[in-house]
């Protein structure tokens, strides 16, 4: 498994309730991009329309070999999921107010791109302010633990 794209904003923004993997239907030239790790999940999301669900806000650039036959680089794309994974997915952001975003874009052995979705719920600006405190507290914490081990 080769990991092509990451959001790591999400683990900052959002908490992560479940994950799923989904196949993606591409383009030839958009999968050339993607092998040349030209591709940005910043900002991007899912959306759920008539039962199929859709990458929507994905920046995948042109390929320049491509000439006239080139993708359109923020075009909607779908993604394939279970049927019933995309009913529980749909619920959960109709009822409860839950977001899905995804977290990552990887090549697996066969040579096909898979994308890793979250359902997501939004941190509270507070809840990220303490993670940050938490995360500072804890590297003091080490860097006191290995200055102690040196001095024995």
């Amino acid at each position: 498994m080769k990991t092509i794209a990451q959001n790591k904003k999400a683990f900052h923004d959002y908490e992560i309730l479940d994950k799923f993997e989904a196949g993606m239907a591409l383009l030839g030239s958009e999968v050339k991009s993607i092998r040349a790790g030209r591709i940005s999940l910043k900002d991007s999301f899912v959306e759920i329309r008539n039962g199929e669900a859709f990458l929507l806000r994905c920046h995948i650039s042109s390929y320049v070999q491509a000439s006239i036959f080139n993708h359109e680089p923020e075009r909607k794309r779908k993604l394939l999921l279970n049927r019933r994974e995309i009913h529980r997915l749909d619920q959960k952001v109709k009822t409860r107010g839950f977001s899905i975003i995804p977290l990552q874009v990887y090549m697996t052995d066969k040579s096909l791109f898979k994308i890793e979705i979250a359902l997501v719920r939004g941190k509270r600006e507070y809840e990220k302010k303490q993670k940050l405190k938490e995360r500072d507290i804890k590297r003091e914490m080490d860097r006191d633990v290995q200055h102690f081990k040196r001095k024995k």
